[in-house]
Parts: C-alpha cells; sequence; structure tokens
C-alpha cells in the first residue's frame, strides 16, 4: 500500500510531529506510514484522512 500523506502534510505546511499529536501515535508511526514500512489501521487511517479533510482512499492507495 502507498500514500500520499507527505503530500497532504506539505499542502498543509504540517510536520510529521504536528500530524503524529493531531492523531495521537509518535512521529516514527509517521515516518513508517510515509516510507510504506508499516500499514495503518483503519482507526489511524481514518484520523490521519479527517486531519486533511479527505476520505481514506485519498490518502491511502490499495494495490493488489
Amino acid at each position: 500500500m502507498n500514500n500520499r500523506i507527505r503530500e497532504y502534510r506539505a499542502r498543509f505546511d504540517m510536520t510529521q510531529g504536528d500530524l503524529a499529536r493531531k492523531v495521537n501515535v509518535r512521529r516514527e508511526t509517521i515516518v513508517f506510514l510515509e516510507k510504506n514500512k508499516y500499514n495503518p489501521s483503519l482507526k489511524l487511517a481514518h484520523d490521519i484522512a479527517r486531519v486533511f479533510g479527505v476520505t481514506i482512499e485519498e490518502i491511502f492507495i490499495f494495490e493488489p
């Protein structure tokens, strides 16, 4: 699974730490997500999408 977290963070002028605080995870979790080394729980994916005001599908690209 790929994602567009870094792109959305840039649009909102947000650091990894800022996003981590908003979704109540450690900054390292955001680092791993952006490097595609970690797949988020549905709750975390929802929380991240909500921060940016978009759907989960706009942030996370599910590939078979």
